[in-house]
């Protein structure tokens, strides 16, 4: 008997267990919106995760655009991510078990950083005046956000079906357009990015 190994996408997979730490957390605080400002050290280690997570793909997913450019810092990100892909910021994501709906990079479309990555920096500089930033809120979105950045890094796959497994609580929402592989035993997502072209 052999054993045979294939290529696995090591930051789904990362987005994946992220994705597991807010279900676990859903036992314990309700992902709802009177509880956004609920803050804690476990929140603030997702959020800490997400978002340095955000900033490798973020880099990486700069390089596949522009590898001519540096991209140093999140306003390089968003200079050349959204010179390539103007609708980026567009991009609306579901926690449909929870009801909940966010556009986690908005605010780049006023060329600003998002909220929750602003969260993220002040709590890693400085705790002792910002950990209640660390709340339910910015933790959703940034996890939001990584996905929405991995659809994009992964996109050859996302439009093939081969992101596997699909997600169990996130969901993109518009422009994305879903479809699913009808050969597939599981339901295998389609993610199709006609809209941003």
């Amino acid at each position: 008997m052999s054993i045979q190994e294939t290529e696995t996408p090591l930051h789904w997979n990362f987005l994946l267990a992220l994705e597991d730490d807010i279900a676990t957390l859903s036992r314990f605080i309700e992902p709802t919106t009177g509880n956004f400002d609920a803050y804690s050290l476990e929140l603030a280690r997702m959020l800490f995760a997400a978002s340095s997570e955000v900033d490798v793909v973020a880099k990486q997913l700069c390089a596949q655009i522009d590898s001519q450019k540096r991209a140093k810092c999140i306003n390089d990100y968003r200079e050349i991510i959204t010179a390539k892909i103007p609708k980026f910021y567009q991009t609306e994501v579901l926690y449909p078990r929870f009801g909940l709906r966010m556009k986690p990079w908005l605010n780049w479309e006023s060329d600003k950083n998002p909220l929750w990555w602003r969260a993220y920096n002040d709590v890693k500089h400085e705790r002792n005046v910002h950990f209640p930033k660390a709340n339910l809120q910015n933790t959703l979105n940034s996890v939001a956000a990584l996905y929405v950045l991995l659809l994009f890094f992964y996109e050859s796959d996302a439009e093939q079906g081969k992101l596997s497994p699909n997600p169990s609580l996130l969901q993109v929402g518009e422009p994305f357009i879903l479809d699913s592989v009808f050969w597939s035993r599981e339901r295998t997502i389609v993610y199709k990015f006609d809209n941003f072209r």
